[in-house]
């Protein structure tokens, strides 16, 4: 496959950096400044899984028009920034040509759809804690480092969803080419809503809010809450899973914090509307009482970004 990542961040940068040490043909679409950075220092990760330093290739915008065909288009921006970032892979979209988005979430799907039309556009999601540091270098923070994709029309594993697969599995991603992949993001967005829902509410990761009176009460509160909505939409998330993602949302003593929290903290921009909006927003459409959900929207309402 010919694969082309938008931007060399946290995520976008180590997945890509993860393809292309395997041998995949992988590019970067970078804004100038940081193209200049990586052709200068390379592309570099930090991880507990093996650190990364290699040159890959650099496209700019200026550059893209007369790049060759890309077989997959990775998108992992901030939903905020969605906009511009059709925008930018817009020319690589030709015929043959599918996007994958990993973003939080599932608001971006039915304008990814109407701009570049849902048969060319993959499911999926990442579990991954990275930060892009100071130094450029990106920050793998703990060891989960997973892409999971797949059709979202069909129960089938695709000839292009077997080809993603086969390269994740050259450049040891760990990974899922998902026949049900709607189940695999309800269990993700029930559970990221929850975890960025509770540790912006309280400024705090999981280990501070447990410890307060009521702090177990309200996180398993809010996570039924959001079970309800992926009950209600018609992707109820198994006994299992439900499990899984309660272990690790009451864990005493847990340093595990939202990205959005990190987002916040940092006086940046936050998918708050995104996540949350969005999760509210079918809830009252279903009629499905959601009123921890409702007190953490209220609360991030009042947020601004620094400028």
């Amino acid at each position: 496959m010919r694969i082309l990542i938008l931007g060399a961040g946290a995520t976008g940068g180590y997945f890509g950096a993860r393809l292309a040490q395997a041998g995949s043909d992988v590019s970067f679409l970078l804004r100038p400044a940081r193209a200049a950075a990586v052709r200068e220092h390379g592309l570099r990760v930090r991880s507990p899984l093996g650190d990364v330093q290699l040159a890959p290739t650099v496209l700019t915008a200026d550059q893209l028009a007369d790049a060759s065909a890309f077989d997959l288009v990775l998108l992992s921006c901030k939903a905020y920034d969605l906009g511009t970032a059709m925008d930018a892979v817009a020319p690589a979209m030709r015929a043959g040509t599918t996007l994958l988005p990993v973003l939080n979430g599932l608001a971006h799907y039915p304008l990814l759809d109407d701009r570049f039309g849902a048969d060319n556009v993959l499911g999926g999601l990442c579990f991954i804690s990275a930060v892009l540091a100071a130094d450029g270098v990106i920050d793998h923070l703990d060891a989960p480092a997973r892409l999971t994709f797949g059709e979202r029309n069909s129960s089938t594993i695709s000839p292009r969803v077997q080809a993603l697969a086969a390269a994740c599995t050259a450049a040891g991603i760990d990974h899922v080419a998902s026949t049900d992949i709607a189940a695999e993001q309800w269990i993700k967005f029930s559970f990221l809503a929850t975890l960025a829902g509770a540790t912006c509410l309280y400024r705090s990761d999981l280990g501070g809010i447990l410890v307060r009176d009521g702090g177990e009460n309200f996180i398993s509160g809010l996570h039924e809450e959001c079970l309800a909505v992926a009950a209600a939409s018609g992707h109820p998330v198994p006994e299992k899973a439900i499990a899984v993602a309660r272990r690790s949302l009451t864990q005493p003593g847990s340093a595990m914090k939202a990205s959005m929290l990190r987002d916040l903290e940092a006086g940046k921009p936050i998918e708050a509307a995104h996540l949350i909006g969005d999760l509210l927003a079918r809830a009252r459409v279903l009629d499905v009482a959601t009123p921890r959900l409702e007190t953490v929207w209220v609360a991030l309402q009042g947020y601004r970004p620094a400028a």
